[in-house]
């Protein structure tokens, strides 16, 4: 009977986790269309900081591009304030993983000015360049290849780094 309930309840949690993979596709349809953009923060409504920290910087992710897309300037900026507060989290707590950083460095490219959150596109920049070649799975290294390769953060001698095989 032990059996029996652990089995249920492993493939319960299996069937409840969220496929980091669809995730990634999700977040990258989402950063080019305002439509996407409820779905993904639908599907990654039920993270917490207490989950896995890839899938907490794309909660931050979403969070803030549905920030974009809000009317009220007040809702705007708390949005923007808890997004980011989910992404900073996830490097906090893993400052060597490449994933979170790859987030942080498209939101802060892509974020006006007026927000004051651009401090971190260099050292970003430089940390994606150099574990490029090392990047697991395939589909998150082809994601930022394809990124960096349309960046206006990367210079044309940085972007040729990646085009080496």
């Amino acid at each position: 009977m032990k059996f029996l309930f652990a089995f249920i309840s492993l493939l319960s949690f299996t069937m409840l986790s969220i496929d980091l993979d669809i995730v990634r596709i999700a977040y990258r349809e989402a950063a080019h269309d305002k439509t996407k953009v409820a779905a993904l923060n639908e599907q990654l409504a039920s993270v917490n900081k207490k989950d896995d920290i890839v899938l907490v910087a794309y909660k931050g992710a979403a969070i803030t591009l549905r920030a974009k897309y809000e009317k009220s300037l007040k809702e705007k900026k708390r949005l923007f304030i808890e997004g980011v507060s989910y992404i900073e989290f996830a490097i906090e707590k893993s400052p060597n993983a490449v994933e979170p950083r790859f987030i942080r460095i498209g939101i802060q490219e892509n974020t006006p000015r007026l927000l004051k959150y651009k401090s971190n596109i260099k050292e970003d920049k430089l940390f994606l360049l150099k574990q490029y070649k090392t990047i697991k799975p395939k589909i998150l290294k082809k994601h930022i290849g394809e990124y960096i390769l349309q960046s206006k953060a990367f210079s044309d001698e940085e972007k040729a780094v990646i085009l080496v095989p």
